[in-house]
């Protein structure tokens, strides 16, 4: 029983002080401490009774209970205490001295006006708030007394020496801080205390004295004040007035932050103002959350490292999770995550993405698309194939063709960390329906490109039944910049394919595209049946290299995180020219992401923009992307019944062939260059140098009508493309009339309910 009351009370204390470092404050030792809980860090002031002289003792005393009534923000945060017979245990939020933190800065390269003139706006309001609401006086501020908490904020401390204005009822009285540190004298005002002047005089002349600490360092003696230093000079017309010889002309604190808070006043800075916007927001109406979240966007670059982590960061959070900030805070979360370390990342910002890709907000589902290169790295392969994946890929059958731009530029990024399942089904049925029947070219294009990107993660059985058929389809689109990602995807996957498909599959597919009405695309078709035929070539001449040729033909996927040379291309900005085809093409429906839709005058589509015709003649090969064991293909995959009309034949396109894609890339060079596409070929086979991605001719991609503005160099020389596809389907229309004719006097005439006479 004895033992119980004689336990020592510090070892049931909730707080660990750890004993690595300590810096002397006054008649304090700060120490690092953590609660023994959680871990949560915090600074715990320690006084040793033994140690110091009655006075101290009485000192901290006093500065413990005035910790444990005073609350304000600007104040130092009292968390918990313990008083003992040899000890004071004085614990607050976890802070740094200010001259430690000033002098961590000047190695640093020194602190800037920003985070100083938010410093001392808190701590100038601090002490209006002790003299003009508190009726305190602090007598004791100087830079031993403020303190510098992780996210850079300034607090007040140092409260031993506070007392009433009018004097402790109590009739205790406190000593000054020169009777119990004799150098602090330099510090003290020069008038005595009964010269009438008003109350806040000598705490005023102290934070002059502040204020020239902390842009020239230590006070040497009184009389240095009267040279400025490397004070700002909008603030030295106000620290004259703090350190003035006539203390009836010292300002009150109030006055003094209001006088630098005026138009070109040092205190007058978006720093500061976005600041007082933060510690208000929660009362500030959602219109004016919107517009500050927005601009500040554009600041953050220039605050300090620090503040953003540990102060905006919260803030954004908060805004998204509680206040429905939408889509408007994601570009400046994006922007304080640079500043973050990985496991930072991962514990405050992905829960945050995971949970924004389930929302139905569509300006919130783009710009996270587009954004996605930011954080695509902290994602592990689990959150996006469970929780990231199923959303994104809604994305796919949206209305808006920006939104299905997007999710297909994204699949770059997406690609190295899917499974199996979502990567070779999954993502390829959607493909193949984009492909097949997507209205807009620049989506279909970009959908081939895409492939072409991602074609070392699929497997190997995928990859000999989707490639061939897709690039093959792509090559009988009616858009020319899809034609040419068709044929610069063969090339790129050269290495895939075996000498048999090559000659069997391939080389028809580009020959047929020798006689292409774009010039462009001919070229491309030109140098990639050259390619091809030299390894045909090559294996002709010496068999011995068919292995080294078809090396890569059942090679394995790519293991995920092997390649991020293209990731640069997969997130864009919504102006570039794809967006303007999407936004210009007529017949477009829905609203894009800046809010414009589609033309009053859209007109009538053409044919060089238009999705596949649901109904018309199969290619004759009846090819497809593979049987990939989903039911639902024969409605949306690349089997489905789906070929570009005999109109779009007439364009310069043959009806025989593969199953081929329809995308379009309509982006501008940086778009469509996702990376070098060429790939090393064995010993003796060239490939052209310029087959790669940059080869789509920005010209097709400028103008998707060109083939209406060119004539057909085959035949028809005089006629416009309108015109050639206008004769073409007359006489198409006759020759099918004249056969239905034929059939019709073949069978004879019949009778209602008889049999055909002979």
């Amino acid at each position: 029983m004895w033992s119980f009351f004689a336990r020592d009370p510090v070892k049931d204390f909730a707080y660990e002080i750890l004993p690595d470092t300590q810096e002397k404050s006054g008649i304090w030792t700060l120490h690092r401490g953590k609660r023994k809980t959680n871990g949560e860090p915090v600074s715990v002031f320690v006084y040793e009774v033994a140690q110091g002289t009655e006075q101290q003792t009485q000192l901290a005393k006093a500065a413990f209970k005035r910790m444990k009534t005073l609350r304000h923000p600007n104040i130092l945060a009292y968390v918990d205490g313990l008083e003992t017979e040899k000890s004071l245990y004085l614990v607050t939020e976890q802070v740094t001295p200010l001259a430690v933190h000033l002098k961590a800065q000047a190695e640093k390269g020194g602190a800037g006006d920003l985070e100083v003139s938010w410093g001392l706006h808190q701590i100038v309001k601090a002490l209006s708030f002790l003299v003009n609401d508190c009726h305190l006086l602090h007598n004791n501020l100087g830079i031993w007394a403020v303190f510098v908490d992780r996210a850079g904020e300034w607090k007040l401390g140092g409260l031993d020496h506070v007392v009433p204005e009018q004097g402790d009822p109590s009739g205790i009285s406190l000593p000054a801080p020169k009777a119990v540190y004799p150098d602090m004298e330099k510090y003290d005002p020069p008038e005595s205390s009964s010269s009438g002047a008003e109350k806040w005089a000598g705490d005023v002349w102290r934070l002059g004295c502040l204020i020239w600490e902390v842009f020239n360092g230590p006070l040497p003696r009184t009389s240095s004040l009267r040279s400025l230093g490397k004070i700002p000079k909008t603030l030295v017309p106000h620290y004259c007035e703090l350190v003035g010889a006539n203390p009836r002309a010292r300002p009150n604190p109030a006055r003094f932050l209001q006088n630098c808070r005026a138009p070109g006043g040092f205190l007058s800075s978006s720093f500061v103002e976005s600041n007082l916007f933060l510690e208000e927001i929660q009362i500030k109406e959602p219109a004016e959350k919107q517009q500050f979240f927005q601009d500040l966007s554009d600041n953050l670059d220039s605050f300090p490292e620090d503040f953003c982590k540990h102060k905006v960061l919260p803030q954004l959070l908060t805004a998204f999770e509680f206040g429905n900030a939408g889509a408007v805070v994601l570009t400046p979360l994006f922007k304080v995550g640079k500043f973050l370390s990985a496991e930072e990342y991962q514990q405050k910002i992905i829960p945050v993405i995971v949970k924004m890709f389930s929302s139905t907000d569509r300006a919130m589902r783009i710009r996270l698309l587009q954004q996605m290169e930011q954080f695509i790295q902290y994602l592990n392969e689990a959150a996006v194939n469970s929780q990231i994946f199923p959303h994104v890929v809604h994305g796919f059958t949206d209305t808006n063709p920006a939104i299905r731009e997007q999710t297909v530029k994204s699949m770059l990024l997406l690609a190295p960390k899917l499974n199996e399942t979502n990567l070779n089904q999954e993502l390829m049925r959607h493909f193949a329906r984009l492909q097949a029947r997507d209205e807009q070219g620049p989506i279909r294009c970009n959908t081939t490109v895409c492939l072409g990107k991602i074609a070392s993660y699929l497997n190997t059985g995928t990859r000999q039944r989707v490639l061939i058929s897709a690039f093959s389809r792509a090559s009988k689109d009616p858009f020319p910049a899809s034609r040419s990602a068709g044929v610069l995807g063969f090339a790129a996957t050269h290495n895939y394919y075996s000498v048999t498909e090559i000659a069997a599959r391939i080389l028809p597919t580009l020959c047929a595209l020798a006689v292409d009405p774009d010039k462009s695309v001919r070229d491309q078709a030109f140098k990639a049946i050259k390619s091809f035929l030299s390894k045909l070539e090559i294996v002709s001449e010496d068999p011995t290299k068919l292995a080294d040729i078809e090396k890569d033909v059942a090679s394995s996927a790519q293991p995920a995180g092997s390649s991020s040379s293209w990731a640069g291309w997969a997130v864009t900005g919504m102006s570039s020219i794809t967006s303007k085809l999407i936004r210009n093409a007529p017949g477009t429906d829905g609203a894009l992401a800046d809010g414009s839709g589609p033309p009053s005058n859209s007109g009538s589509t053409t044919a060089t923009n238009e999705a596949p015709p649901p109904g018309t003649d199969r290619w004759e090969e009846d090819e497809d992307w593979g049987n990939l064991e989903s039911s639902d293909w024969s409605s949306s995959g690349w089997d489905a019944d789906d070929s570009w009309s005999n109109e779009k034949e007439g364009q310069g396109q043959s009806s025989a062939g593969e199953d081929g894609w329809g995308n379009d890339w309509g982006e501008d060079d940086a778009d469509v260059t996702l990376t070098d596409a060429s790939l090393p070929l064995p010993d003796g086979v060239r490939l052209a140098s310029d087959y790669n991605w940059d080869n789509i001719n920005p010209s097709l991609v400028l103008d998707p009508f060109a083939l209406q503005k060119s004539p057909s160099f085959l035949d028809h020389p005089g006629l416009s493309k309108a015109e050639l596809n206008k004769k073409k389907r007359e006489e198409r229309r006759k020759e099918l009339e004249a056969k239905r004719a034929e059939r019709k006097a073949a069978k004879g005439p019949l009778k209602l309910g008889a049999r055909k006479l002979d």
